[in-house]
């Protein structure tokens, strides 16, 4: 078992502190993202945008990177014109 020494003055500065076990804390990471309910229109547009997006995938057509700014410069020298 091992022993975790935090002095008192730390947890009167932080305001306390809390220990939990990994997956209790990975669960509670995903519950803290809302949850969106779309209808009508902006619903089928969403569902439009995915349908495209998953088309493009299948066909090959998505750009992999680690991150969006990568994707964008990769993009961007894909599509150069001139």
């Amino acid at each position: 078992m091992s022993v975790v020494a935090i002095s008192k003055n730390r947890i009167k500065k932080e305001g306390g502190f809390v220990i939990l076990p990994l997956d209790e804390y990975r669960k509670l990471c995903e519950q803290a993202v809302p949850t969106y309910y779309l209808k009508g229109k902006a619903a089928e547009k969403l569902d439009k945008l995915v349908e495209g997006g998953l088309k493009d995938y299948r066909e090959g057509r998505t750009i992999g990177a680690r991150s969006l700014d990568e994707a964008l410069k990769i993009y961007a020298k894909k599509n150069k014109r001139g």
